[in-house]
């Protein structure tokens, strides 16, 4: 059976099936949420408040952070409601828009990393050079590209799953719209959207996240040919947050996004998505926040203390 219409809304059945486990991820969810709000925001602020953090990187950061607070609010609400009470339905108005916006905030993500990467191995590789070359022009330009890039592929990419024959049920197996949930969906010939998914996941995981290893390759081959201590601290102290946000971003998308046809895999991947989701934008402020100390620095100005004070 083939619904040939558009439904008029669908079931995400979440975690419905650990109807225990539901309570204590809502609890998780809220907790995280409420970190990624204030985390988030706070990087933001900082970056935009104090003058002694307008340099390309924390531009970048402002990015990030601003990209984060999106993502998670358009998915994790909704998911709130689903995880405490019985209903667990979302319009097809709803699904179409968190869709657009997931797809669009979890493409430019991707690309913004590759862009950071690209800061990070011109910090360490071409020092000297450095303010000529990211100069405040090429990182609105770099930001604006990969905000772009990310709006083209939801553009693309959602149309043709939106106009997928959809089995009557409506029965969402995830927490969120999400493309593959949708095409599981699907009563029809997916074998388009199914080649159009996998091509896009080339182009916006598997190319990204080769041009950063690239990117890092370079770097440690520059840092192993400079013989001193010193030089070595500071090029971990640039590249560490930023490579730890990496290994948590891509592991979860490449697990939702290119895990193979099999109910214990979609099951994994569900928990890998909700990682990623929540847990990442709530992280990725901690994480730069402690190991980036003209950040720490900007904060205790913010808070009125001396932020020149010697860092322990």
């Amino acid at each position: 059976m083939v619904n040939q219409s558009s439904p008029v809304g669908f079931l995400l059945l979440g975690f419905s099936e650990y109807p225990r486990l539901e309570r204590i991820l809502f609890v998780v969810v809220l907790t995280s949420y409420l970190l990624t709000l204030v985390g988030n925001t706070l990087i933001i602020l900082l970056s935009v408040l104090d003058p002694r953090l307008h340099s390309p990187m924390h531009f970048f950061l402002s990015n990030f952070s601003f990209l984060d607070l999106c993502f998670t609010t358009s998915c994790v609400p909704q998911m709130l409601v689903n995880l405490w009470g019985p209903k667990k339905t979302i319009s097809f108005l709803g699904c179409s828009v968190q869709l657009f916006i997931f797809l669009f905030l979890g493409t430019t993500e991707c690309i913004l990393l590759t862009m950071m990467a690209f800061d990070h191995y011109v910090a360490v590789c071409q020092p000297l050079h450095y303010a000529t070359i990211i100069h405040p022009r090429l990182c609105w330009q770099l930001a604006a590209v990969a905000w772009v890039i990310g709006l083209v592929e939801s553009v693309v990419q959602i149309p043709p799953t939106l106009r997928l024959p959809f089995c009557p049920h409506w029965q969402v197996d995830d927490f969120v719209c999400e493309v593959p949930a949708l095409i599981r969906l699907s009563c029809g010939d997916t074998s388009y959207n199914e080649i159009q998914m996998t091509v896009a996941s080339v182009f916006i995981l598997v190319v990204p996240l080769s041009l950063i290893l690239v990117s890092y390759g370079a770097i440690a081959r520059a840092v192993l040919r400079i013989n001193s201590a010193i030089a070595w601290r500071k090029a971990f102290g640039t590249c560490s947050s930023h490579l730890i946000v990496v290994t948590l971003v891509y592991s979860s998308v490449i697990a939702v996004y290119l895990q193979p046809k099999s109910p214990h895999a979609q099951k994994r991947g569900k928990f890998f998505g909700l990682f990623y989701a929540v847990g990442t934008p709530s992280l990725n402020p901690l994480i730069y926040t402690l190991r980036n100390k003209e950040v720490k620095r900007a904060f205790r100005r913010f808070l009125g203390k001396d932020g020149d004070s010697r860092e322990s």
